[in-house]
Formats: C-alpha cells, sequence, structure tokens
C-alpha cells in the first residue's frame, strides 16, 4: 500500500507523537545516534557537515554538534533564503553555538544571525529532520519544501543522511513525487540504512 505523502493526517499524527516524546526518551535516542554516527565512515571522513537546531520533537543533536567541534569538523546551520525559499548553509563557530547566537524565524525554528550562507553542495555531509520516511529512502518533510528545493541541484553532494525516532520509519510506501529529494541513508536508534538513490530524482 502506498501512502500519500500529502496526508495532512499522517502529517498531524506524526508531528503530535514526535511532540510527545518524553525528556528521557529523548536523550536516550540522542545518545544511542550520536554513538552510531560517530563511529560510522560516511561521518569520520566528512568535513563540512550541515545540521538542524532541534525545535519541533526531531532528533536531538546538540551532543553531534559539540562532537563536530571538538574534532574540528566544520558546522553548518541552515538558514531559508526569503528570495527563493531555498536553505542557505550558514558556518558557525563553538562560541556562537554556546552563546545561542541566533534569531527566530516566523515558522517557529532558530537560524543563524543573517551571515553569508554556501550552496548546499559546499557540504560534505547534510544531516536533516524528517517527519517519516520509508524503506527506499522516500523522506516527508514539514510540508515546506525547503529541503526538496534545495536539493533538487545538487544531486551528487552532500551525502544526505535523515535522522529518526524508531516509529518514524515507514514500511508502507510513500508516494514519491518528481520533485521529492530522496535520503541516502536513514539512522534510527535500531538500525542504519543504506539507500540507493537515483539520481534521477
Amino acid at each position: 500500500m502506498k501512502i500519500s505523502k500529502q496526508s495532512h493526517e499522517l502529517r498531524k499524527q506524526l508531528r503530535k507523537k514526535r511532540r510527545n516524546i518524553s525528556r528521557f526518551q529523548q536523550k536516550q535516542t540522542e545518545q544511542i545516534i550520536w554513538s552510531k554516527l560517530i563511529h560510522s565512515s560516511k561521518f569520520i571522513h566528512s568535513h563540512k557537515i550541515g545540521i538542524y537546531l532541534d525545535a519541533f520533537g526531531e532528533v536531538q543533536t546538540n551532543k553531534i554538534i559539540e562532537y563536530c567541534f571538538s574534532h574540528h569538523k566544520q558546522v553548518y546551520l541552515p538558514m531559508i533564503c526569503n528570495m527563493n525559499n531555498k536553505l542557505v548553509w550558514v558556518k558557525i563557530t563553538q562560541h556562537q553555538y554556546r552563546s545561542k547566537r541566533f534569531s527566530y524565524h516566523r515558522l517557529g525554528m532558530l537560524e543563524p544571525m543573517a551571515s553569508r550562507g554556501f550552496n548546499v553542495n559546499h557540504l560534505d555531509l547534510l544531516i536533516m529532520p524528517l517527519l517519516a520516511c520509508d524503506t527506499s529512502g522516500t523522506r516527508m518533510g514539514m510540508g515546506g519544501g525547503f529541503y526538496d528545493r534545495t536539493l533538487a541541484t545538487a544531486l551528487t553532494k552532500p551525502f544526505r543522511l535523515g535522522l529518526a525516532h524508531d516509529f518514524q520509519l515507514l514500511h508502507e510506501n510513500l508516494i514519491r513525487n518528481k520533485w521529492d529529494q530522496a535520503l541516502d541513508a536513514l539512522l534510527i536508534p535500531h538500525h542504519f540504512y543504506i539507500f540507493k538513490r537515483q539520481m534521477s530524482q
């Protein structure tokens, strides 16, 4: 059975379930995913890493970000470009991160202060949030299409890795529209999935 990515009810259910995860479960999930990620070859060999700041119940990223700083990896955070509704990537320092020098976007998430942003293909590894993903790598985002638009012209680089809670992996196939950008891999607490992404999509 295929699930429509446009299912408002499915999105609503997933958002609610993600928001209701307990603080203890969030910390436990963060620890497990951090441990798996830092030992993966893709992460080890990546220097420029794009990552998100969790805001809506996503897998928390603080441990990953701090680990990147302590191991001399460059950290880039997404910022929405209002001209085209695509994401650009702003390099931040550990001081900026720890002092929380961010601004609130109208959609509710934190962004780096206005600064020079790089194109997504500047990154080696892109760590992405999601609402759901199926076993072929089709990603369901929050519905704004920011990542899809951003990745549409970056087909080979960076490596696209989604982070998710176990319940966000769907065993029914999501419908993949021609503009949907699939993942290269998905990391959940109990498994690390590697997909064979079709570059034409």
